[in-house]
């Protein structure tokens, strides 16, 4: 998490855009159907070369290999663990269902037969634990990142993520556990191999926890605040014993309200959950601070200072419009967080969530994604002139 003392450092949130033969590999494998495997290896390890290549050549600070081998961004794990089948039914979003219209076209792009669907993912039917085939995936994955760097100019950093046991306990429904604390607990225990994984190959991990955000209007919707509370709660808590051995400057953790465009109306406020989300065993914490519902949310900061030797990773891309981010507009944004924290060293800039994060849930078109990262560097740059 270092960083130079005279600029202001890039980075993302992990998913970026898959070409269409991958998208419809994964998603065929995520089906259950026949993919042929050595395929779809030659199809990852060329995806990932060009991902790396691609965030380099931009500009990019801190990378990652863009979850190119990966059919979401939680629901891999039912290819590295036991104990997953069957189908979930995961509540559809508050906000995605208040608007009548909007509603239609929503539950349409929900069931689009050429994506991932991440509504009706795997859920628990036995005990849960990480298998030897997982973390073989874990180590290919790893190793596959590396020979990706070293084609090209180091990076300032590299990362790569794994979900939050919160997340694929809100997602991938609990058939078996007795509660929703042990299904929680069963998922850290088997996560942190992952983790531990991850930092031990040589690169950052990002714990992927949206659901300390979007639970508040998907599983807990039409139940009160306090009992959210409690749910993220438990899920910090499974987070920093899974973390337990991890140096806290070697994690980051990246929080969102769901990477999806829609109202929003139902969005828990940060200064709701900051409590829990600062209670957290990371390094860095990136916020959603781009979109047109947290925007405002900078000024949080002003009055609730970061955790001690904790860097904020702003948001200052929104990743559900095909808007095109002015570099003066980016440097604005850096600049009011950078207020708010009181310290340009403690900020880096960032995107408020990934770009692909199921294969073929594409809300931003590949080349405008480019030009939005494009945005975030050159309006990195302005903004350290201004802030050095």
């Amino acid at each position: 998490m270092s960083q130079p003392a005279q600029r202001i450092l890039t980075t993302h949130a992990g998913s970026l855009p898959r070409d269409a033969a991958l998208r419809q590999m994964l998603a065929a494998q995520s089906r259950g159907d026949a993919v042929d495997a050595g395929e779809l290896a030659d199809a990852v390890e060329q995806a990932t070369r060009n991902i790396v290549a691609r965030q380099i050549d931009i500009g990019l600070d801190v990378v990652n290999d863009g979850e190119q081998g990966r059919e979401s961004f939680f629901t891999y794990v039912q290819h590295r663990m036991t104990g997953f089948g069957g189908q979930s039914a995961r509540p559809v979003m508050a906000d995605r269902l208040h608007f009548k219209e909007f509603a239609e076209r929503s539950l349409r792009q929900i069931n689009d037969a050429e994506r991932v669907n991440l509504m009706t993912a795997p859920r628990a039917e036995g005990p849960v634990a990480y298998t030897d085939r997982g973390r073989a995936e874990v180590t290919a994955e790893c190793e596959r990142f590396a020979r990706a760097l070293s084609l090209q100019p180091a990076p300032a950093g590299a990362f790569m993520t794994a979900a939050s046991p919160g997340i694929v306990a809100a997602a991938m429904e609990n058939a078996y556990f007795d509660d929703l604390e042990a299904y929680i607990d069963a998922l850290a225990s088997a996560l942190a191999n992952e983790y531990r994984q991850i930092v031990d190959a040589g690169f950052l991990l990002q714990i992927d926890a949206p659901d300390l955000a979007m639970e508040r209007h998907t599983l807990f919707q039409d139940r009160p605040l306090a009992e959210f509370l409690a749910f993220a709660h438990l899920v910090v808590q499974a987070i920093n014993r899974a973390l337990e051995d991890i140096p806290r400057d070697r994690v980051r953790l990246h929080v969102c309200w769901g990477n999806y465009e829609g109202p929003h109306i139902f969005d828990v406020p940060l200064a709701d959950i900051w409590a829990e989300i600062s209670a957290a065993r990371a390094g860095a914490y990136l916020i959603s601070l781009a979109n047109p519902r947290h925007a405002h949310e900078h000024k949080h900061f002003a009055d609730h200072p970061l955790p001690d030797g904790v860097k904020l990773v702003a948001g200052v891309i929104d990743t559900t419009t095909n808007y095109v981010e002015h570099p003066e507009t980016v440097a604005d944004r850096i600049e009011r967080v950078v207020a708010a924290v009181g310290d340009p060293t403690r900020v880096m800039a960032g995107t408020d969530c990934g770009f692909e994060t199921s294969a073929g849930f594409v809300s931003v078109a590949s080349d405008v994604v480019w030009a939005k990262l494009a945005a975030l560097t050159e309006g990195a740059a302005i903004a350290s002139k201004r802030l050095f």
